[in-house]
């Protein structure tokens, strides 16, 4: 089936925040997924267990960042949302104070919830009494509060809500944010994801299925995308929030725009809980879909931030989909070398590299990809970043549950 061509529609990226293990801030993180160098470490949350590493997020002192009251009641998944928010914010020259908060928006991807809260509480209650667990146990731990805490945080009476399509859910969150903003719904979005699930029990549960690098070792090395040694993927935490607002708004506003998100497509497999569809026709679909959303064929994209997560099923395929509808013209990368997979966080964190990358020119090198796999037939950096003109990119991400979704952007 041929996507509906559609008029284009452009939604202006005016703000930006990052909280990714590459560090807190968006210049931070830009500088270390650039220079290649790995994060995943040894994880001293996760001793004992057969896979004791991760990508967590360096020195994130939530007293310091949101005081004491929020550091007390937040779970770390919302600490770190509303990090991320603040700094996309302050990017956009947006506050509370220059908007309607009825027509501000807040879309927010997210799926394991508050895991760390979960865990914490179901100890105090197997251990102790009812009384010991917390009265916070349930507005900390659900998924939706995220949302919840950022409206109240910023002020924004408009629609709030979290998409949960696993791995997926930053790049849908974007998508369906732009889609408010295009039905005159909201003006401002702050549209994005965010996961920190770094706990015993859910590194353990990814464990036990196969999902993770083993290479405890040297985990430094073991998120490598595409490389043909790869074995698995590392988990990862972080935020990546977006400021969204029309772009014939933020042009009469006067303020700078990084980038524009002009294409969206969704996608399902259909196929199976958590391996793609070796096929990729669901992943196929959604590129195609955003391509022909943004009025944008395919030999005119020339940069590809790929959902590359390390493990031999996702990037095989995935590089066979790419391969099949763009060719081997655009540049590839994977960022989750540097920061590992943070799950619902990774389509949001990818978009604003992709927003970076068409912004300054240049491409992060794929870290830890010493080998390509010779499945895949794809222009993918490695070694070092590449200067090079980027007028159109993508952004792809993949979900158990075989969520699909593809985000198509242009230079501003």
């Amino acid at each position: 089936m041929t996507p509906r061509v559609r008029q284009r529609f452009e939604v202006a990226v005016t703000g930006l925040g990052l909280v990714t293990a590459a560090g807190i801030g968006v210049g931070t993180c830009w500088e270390r997924v650039c220079s290649g160098r790995p994060t995943a470490s040894a994880d001293p949350a996760l001793a004992g267990l057969p896979v004791d590493f991760s990508c967590r997020v360096p020195d994130f002192d939530a007293m310091e960042l949101l005081g004491r009251s929020s550091a007390w009641r937040l779970d770390r998944f919302t600490q770190l949302a509303i990090v991320a928010a603040r700094q996309a914010l302050d990017d956009a020259g947006l506050t509370p104070a220059t908007w309607d908060g009825t027509r501000v928006g807040v879309i927010v991807g997210n799926s394991l919830g508050g895991t760390a809260t979960s865990e914490s509480q179901y100890r105090a209650f197997v251990e102790g009494t009812p009384a010991d667990v917390s009265p916070l146990t349930i507005p900390m731990g659900m998924s939706n509060m995220v949302a919840g805490y950022l409206a109240i945080d910023c002020q924004a009476f408009g629609p709030s809500m979290v998409t949960a399509t696993a791995c997926a859910s930053g790049s849908t969150a974007i998508g369906l944010a732009r889609d408010l903003l295009r039905a005159e719904v909201c003006d401002v979005v702050l549209a994005g994801g965010t996961e920190s699930a770094l706990t015993p029990g859910t590194v353990t549960g990814l464990q036990r299925m196969g999902g993770l690098s083993r290479r405890r070792d040297d985990p430094g090395t073991a998120s490598r995308p595409f490389d043909a040694a790869r074995d698995g993927f590392v988990a990862g935490e972080g935020a990546g929030i977006l400021v969204l607002e029309r772009s014939a708004d933020a042009r009469a506003r006067g303020t700078s725009i990084h980038a524009h998100v002009v294409g969206f497509g969704a996608t399902s497999d259909a196929y199976h809980p958590t391996a793609p569809d070796p096929s990729g026709m669901g992943m196929e679909r959604a590129l195609r879909t955003a391509l022909a959303d943004a009025g944008i064929a395919p030999d005119e994209v020339d940069h590809v931030n790929a959902h590359g997560t390390s493990t031999p099923l996702n990037d095989v395929t995935e590089a066979r989909v790419l391969r099949r509808v763009l060719g081997e013209r655009p540049l590839v990368t994977s960022t989750k070398g540097v920061t590992g997979h943070p799950l619902a966080a990774a389509g949001s964190i990818e978009a604003g590299f992709t927003v970076l990358a068409l912004k300054h020119g240049v491409i992060p090198p794929t870290a830890n990809l010493t080998r390509l796999d010779p499945e895949i037939e794809l222009s993918v950096v490695a070694g070092e970043a590449v200067s090079a003109p980027i007028e159109v990119a993508v952004s792809t991400s993949l979900g158990f549950g075989g969520h699909n979704a593809a985000l198509v952007f242009t230079a501003a």
